[in-house]
C-alpha cells in the first residue's frame, strides 16, 4: 500500500529540527569536552565582541559620512528644515516596519514552539518507525542517527514500502506534515530576521541622520549661546517654582526672552494672516516652503488634519480615568524604546527642558491662544524661542516610562503624553489627528 504524503517536502528538512525528539534513542555522537565548550564560549564571544565593533565603526562612518553631507547645507535653513523632516519621515516609516517584523515573528516563533511541543510527544512514534526498519534487518538505529535527514529518510522508506503496521499510518501522516510545517515555519523565520535586521540597519542610519540635522539646526541658531544659556537657566528655575502647565506657561511667555519673543510671533502672525488664510491654494503653497517662519495654516482649521507625533499604542485617552480620582487632560501613547517624537503642527518653542514628573517637557504656542505639550521624551533637540514645521523631529523617546506614567498608565513602555489647551484650558487631542490612511500602521489602537 502506498501513501499520499509529502516525501520531497520531507527530504528538504535542516537535520536540526529532529535531533531534538530522537536524543532519547542510542546514537554514536561523543558529547564535547569541558575544554571544547569553553573553547567553543570563547569563539562565540569573540564574535560578538566583533560584531559590537563593526556596529560601532559603521555608525562612525556613516556618522562622518552624513555630517560631512549636511556641512554644505549648514547656512540653508530651510534646507536643513526639509531634510530633518525627511528623515523623520523615515525613521517613522521604519519604525513601522520593525514593528509589523517583530509581530510577525512573534506568530511564527509561536507557531515553531507548538510544533516542536507535538513533536516533542511523538519520540515514541520515530523511535517505533526506526524500530520497523530495524526489523526488516535495515541499517541499525545508531547509523540512522548521524542526521535527521536519515530519520526522514527512514520514514520515506517505510511509508513507500509498506512496512508500518497499520495503526501507525495516520500518525506517521501526520508527522511528516508536522514535520513540513516546521521547515516552513522556520524558513519563514530565518527570511523575517533578515529583514528585520536590514530594516534595523536603515533605522539606525536615518536616526544618525536625524540627530546630526537637529545639531546643525541648533548650531545654527545658536548665535547668541552665552544669551540663550542664560535664558535656559532661568526657564530652569521657573519650571521648579511653577505648580502647574498654566503657570508655566504664563510666567514663561512673560519673564523669559526668547519664549516672549515666540509668544508675541505667534500672536501678530494670527493678525498679519486674516481673511487670505483661507485660500486652500495659498495654504498648499505655504506648506510646501520648509523656509516659513510662521504657520501655513491657522492652528484652528488644522482640525483631522495634523501628523501623530510618535508611532505607538493609544494607552489612555482625553477625558478618561486617570486612576488618582481625576479625569486625564490629554492622551497617551506607549512608543518603541528610542522612538522619535515629531512636531504635530508648526509652532513656537516656549518651554523646553525637565518638569516636574512629567519628564521632559517640550511646550510649542501654536498660535490663536493654542499651546501643544508633549512629555515624557528622553531627549529634546529643539530650543527656546525656535520656530518648527510640523513633522519636525524634536524630541527622542528612551528606554522607560517616567515614573510618573509608569504608575498612572502600568506601561513598561516609553509613554508620550499629548496635552492641547486654547486659551488655558484643555481640549481633546484626538479629532485633530489626521485619519489613517490604507494600509498604515494599525498599532494606534486604544488599550486600558
Amino acid at each position: 500500500m502506498s501513501f499520499a504524503l509529502p516525501i520531497r517536502a520531507l527530504m528538504r528538512l535542516s537535520p536540526a529540527f529532529l535531533v531534538p525528539f530522537v536524543v532519547a534513542l542510542p546514537a554514536t555522537a561523543q558529547a564535547p569536552t569541558p575544554a571544547e565548550r569553553a573553547e567553543a564560549e570563547r569563539r562565540e564571544r569573540q564574535r560578538e565582541l566583533d560584531a559590537i565593533k563593526n556596529d560601532l565603526a559603521r555608525a562612525n562612518a556613516e556618522r562622518t559620512r552624513i555630517e560631512t553631507e549636511i556641512g554644505t547645507m549648514r547656512a540653508d535653513r530651510a534646507a536643513l528644515v526639509r531634510s530633518g523632516i525627511e528623515a523623520a519621515a523615515r525613521v517613522r516609516e521604519l519604525e513601522g516596519k520593525v514593528i509589523e517584523s517583530e509581530a510577525r515573528l512573534a506568530g511564527l516563533d509561536g507557531r515553531e514552539a507548538e510544533l516542536r511541543a507535538s513533536l516533542d510527544e511523538r519520540r515514541d512514534l520515530i523511535a517505533q518507525v526506526l524500530a520497523s526498519l530495524q526489523r526488516m534487518g535495515r541499517r541499525p538505529p545508531p547509523a540512522m542517527l548521524v542526521g535527521a535527514d536519515d530519520v526522514l529518510k527512514t520514514v520515506r522508506t517505510a511509508m513507500l514500502l509498506g512496512t508500518l503496521v497499520p495503526e501507525m499510518r495516520d500518525a506517521v501522516r501526520v508527522l511528516a506534515r508536522d514535520l513540513e510545517d516546521l521547515a516552513n515555519v522556520r524558513r519563514s523565520i530565518l527570511a523575517e530576521r533578515d529583514t528585520l535586521k536590514r530594516d534595523m540597519v536603515s533605522l539606525d542610519n536615518e536616526r544618525i541622520r536625524v540627530e546630526a540635522l537637529a545639531e546643525a539646526r541648533q548650531k545654527q541658531l545658536a548665535t547668541s549661546e552665552q544669551t540663550l544659556d542664560a535664558e535656559r537657566q532661568k526657564a530652569s528655575g521657573l519650571s521648579r517654582q511653577a505648580d502647574n502647565l498654566e503657570l508655566l506657561i504664563g510666567r514663561m511667555e512673560t519673564e523669559i526672552a526668547a519664549a516672549r519673543r515666540a509668544a508675541e510671533a505667534a500672536r501678530t502672525s494670527v493678525v498679519a494672516r486674516g481673511p487670505a488664510a483661507t485660500d486652500r491654494r495659498a495654504q498648499m503653497a505655504a506648506l510646501q516652503n520648509a523656509g516659513r517662519m510662521n504657520p501655513a495654516i491657522p492652528f484652528a482649521q488644522t482640525r483631522g488634519s495634523l501628523p501623530m507625533p510618535v508611532l505607538g499604542t493609544r494607552l489612555r485617552e482625553f477625558g478618561a480615568q486617570d486612576g488618582l480620582g481625576g479625569t486625564e487632560r490629554g492622551q497617551s501613547f506607549a512608543t518603541r524604546p528610542g522612538a522619535s517624537v515629531t512636531a504635530p503642527a508648526d509652532g513656537w518653542v516656549v518651554y523646553s527642558g525637565p518638569f516636574r514628573t512629567y519628564g521632559q517637557l517640550l511646550i510649542l504656542n501654536a498660535g490663536g491662544g493654542y499651546h501643544l505639550v508633549l512629555a515624557g521624551m528622553d531627549r529634546i533637540t529643539v530650543d527656546l524661542g525656535q520656530f518648527v514645521l510640523a513633522g519636525e523631529p524634536v524630541g527622542v523617546m528612551g528606554d522607560a516610562p517616567p515614573p510618573a506614567a509608569a504608575v498612572t498608565t502600568g506601561s513598561s513602555q516609553p509613554v508620550l503624553y499629548v496635552e492641547f489647551r486654547k486659551d488655558g484650558s484643555n481640549i481633546d487631542p484626538a479629532p485633530w489627528w489626521a485619519p489613517r490612511g490604507p494600509g498604515a500602521q494599525t498599532n494606534e489602537r486604544v488599550r486600558g
